[in-house]
């Protein structure tokens, strides 16, 4: 009988819960459901993330002035591929890998309406 060294420990599986993850929102992509976009968390990206190179009141800084007034000649699907790809050469960096198509629309929605004012 040979002996074979057991190196320890479990395998090396995902965790459960990202698999669950993965398949829940893998379902509703496939079953063509949404998954909700949570407003108030966006909102606050909004306010904290893009307010620090766009100013804390969005009326520019080291990044442009994004409110309304100022992007009221930009079709939404181009101020939505600017947040998800970003500008190249610039500091706007591309938030695809983490935004979803659907919170980069509620985003635009958001600057369009103002409604951080």
């Amino acid at each position: 009988m040979s002996k074979t060294k057991r190196t320890g420990g479990c395998p090396r599986w995902p965790p459960v819960n990202k698999i669950v993850l993965y398949l829940a929102l893998s379902s509703a992509a496939i079953a063509g459901d949404t998954v909700p976009v949570d407003g108030p968390a966006l909102a606050r990206l909004v306010q904290q993330d893009c307010g620090s190179c766009h100013g804390l009141t969005l009326k520019g800084g080291l990044g442009p002035d994004i409110r309304p007034e100022a992007l009221a000649h930009y079709e939404p699907e181009t101020l939505a591929s600017v947040i998800l790809d970003g500008i190249p050469g610039t500091a706007m960096p591309p938030w695809r890998p983490l935004l979803t198509q659907a919170e980069v629309e509620w985003m635009v929605d958001y600057l369009l309406s103002g409604g951080l004012e």
